[in-house]
């Protein structure tokens, strides 16, 4: 659809909740080899269990090239899963897919951010990205949905959770990364987020998860459950580099209140114990310039945190850690009304992310 000139906030549309009705779920497929270990053949098995999961409740539609469009239809043949030949050069539809806004006649819009593969050529995780850029684009075409560009402002989906109530967490690490939008300033950036999800209450984590390697995205680290209520991932080992962030974190968030007035609840997530890649998994990816490099020395930064909310259940990675049973034990204690269905979520961590990453949900 055509570029729309205005903001969503003064055509009264706002960023509805993760846990808001939504229509289905985006999804694109993974084959970078230099990003996906063996020619993405584990990653597209874990991609797999993740649609699969998500459809047993509600419809995916997943974007897939065409030099594998095929494979990806025969392994992921559901009822509720539609596979749809749109390129791109990752997987990562979280980040590169539309921000969905819809107001109060229950009309449903686009925002297609700027990209530039988490930092461009200030460390960006590869060259180039244009494709990706076109994501959002293709699928609003797709949907028949009005789009909202920002040329000139670059976000990315997992670097903001909204309440869908006035209220938007976010991070200084990341959104205020001069890898970024260095053109502007604190109060330009925030203006932005006003202007395009139509939030008041803008509360600022000083940084996410270590070592991640989108610059801290708040999905890894923080989000909301409901109106009130936050989870955020947790670590009492002193020796640990996320102890300091996740008590700063949790400092803020005790100082805060939400766009409605309300002191916030704060759930913790305990952290899976630290996770590297093998050797063997790091030979596994091709060597190429100005890609992100894989070796077993880097912390992987494995979190519980990145979850998907869907209209009848959670969608949360395990990392078969003894952790993993206390984590779903918490997510069914915080949504009591959802079943919580945990997928191995150890191969997409190896990619960069996790399944909140490579997901977006689009509302009713």
């Amino acid at each position: 659809m055509s570029q729309t000139l205005s903001t969503p906030a003064a055509d009264g549309f706002r960023m509805p909740a993760e846990w808001e009705p939504q229509q289905q779920i985006w999804m694109l497929w993974p084959e970078r080899p230099d990003n996906w270990r063996f020619g993405a053949k584990p990653a597209q098995a874990a991609f797999c269990q993740v649609a699969l999961a998500i459809a047993d409740y509600q419809q995916v539609s997943i974007g897939v090239s065409a030099a594998q469009y095929d494979n990806a239809l025969a392994r992921l043949s559901h009822a509720n899963i539609r596979v749809l030949e749109l390129s791109s050069d990752d997987a990562w539809m979280r980040d590169t897919g539309p921000t969905f806004v819809i107001n109060a006649a229950g009309a449903v819009r686009g925002i297609d951010w700027a990209f530039n593969a988490w930092g461009g050529l200030q460390g960006g995780l590869y060259w180039p990205w244009q494709r990706d850029d076109q994501v959002a684009r293709k699928v609003l075409a797709i949907e028949h949905l009005p789009r909202y560009r920002t040329d000139d402002f670059i976000l990315e989906g997992g670097a903001i959770h909204v309440d869908g109530e006035g209220t938007l967490l976010t991070t200084a690490e990341c959104l205020l990364n001069n890898n970024r939008n260095s053109h502007l300033s604190p109060a330009e950036v925030e203006q932005y987020l006003r202007d395009y999800l139509n939030v008041s209450t803008i509360i600022w984590l000083p940084e996410g998860l270590y070592n991640d390697e989108t610059d801290g995205h708040i999905d890894n680290f923080c989000c909301f459950a409901r109106p009130g209520e936050v989870i955020l991932a947790w670590t009492d080992d002193t020796s640990d580099h996320n102890y300091a962030r996740c008590r700063t974190a949790l400092a803020v968030l005790n100082s805060s209140t939400d766009a409605q007035g309300r002191q916030l609840k704060v759930h913790k997530m305990p952290l899976p114990s630290p996770i590297y890649a093998t050797k063997q998994e790091c030979d596994g990816v091709d060597i190429v310039l100005g890609s992100q490099p894989r070796s077993p020395d880097i912390r992987l930064a494995g979190s519980y945190i990145n979850f998907l909310i869907i209209n009848c259940a959670i969608i949360a990675p395990s990392f078969n850690d003894p952790m993993d049973t206390i984590a779903k034990s918490i997510l069914h204690e915080i949504f009591p009304d959802r079943e919580i269905v945990m997928v191995p979520g150890r191969e997409i961590l190896l990619g960069g992310g996790n399944i909140h990453c490579i997901t977006q949900q689009q509302p009713k």
